[in-house]
């Protein structure tokens, strides 16, 4: 979904307009997005990391999470790569308005209900549970795809 470096800024950007937890940022590129991509924790995280050791941002532990804030030195770096973040934003809205325009918004609402629903029971599903869910998925696959 980005080239080399884009995440980066865009992480870099999104804390700078509001400070946020690692997963508010997530669920806030996703809504960027529309729907159509999240970045996986395993990228985000590490990337955080990155971006607090070379002093972008800094991370408020609060219990067990950290807010992240931008420093002076990470408004900076935003400033001066100011026309590439810009570009890069205006390529996630075009690439947004592409992607509702292709499904009505009912759709948009039930696929990211499903997601939802999933992520909520990934952890504690068991091997039978998962075999039921996918067989509900694969069922609504099938029927969805003989509509014509």
């Amino acid at each position: 979904m980005f080239g080399s470096g884009d995440l980066r800024y865009v992480i870099l950007q999104l804390i700078s307009e509001k400070p946020s937890h690692g997963y508010e940022l997530i669920k806030s590129i996703q809504e960027r997005l529309g729907g159509t991509y999240a970045p996986s924790p395993g990228v985000v995280y590490p990337m955080l990391t990155m971006l607090e050791e070379i002093g972008h941002i800094t991370g408020t532990a609060e219990g067990a999470r950290k807010q992240y804030s931008i420093t002076e030195e990470g408004a900076k770096a935003l400033a001066e790569n100011k026309e590439m973040v810009d570009a890069l934003f205006a390529r996630i809205d075009h690439l947004r308005q592409e992607y509702t325009r292709q499904r009505p918004q009912q759709i948009e609402r039930a696929i990211e209900s499903l997601r939802m629903a999933l992520r909520m029971k990934m952890g504690s599903l068991t091997t039978e549970q998962v075999h039921t869910v996918t067989d509900i998925i694969d069922a609504a696959t099938k029927q969805i795809e003989r509509i014509g």
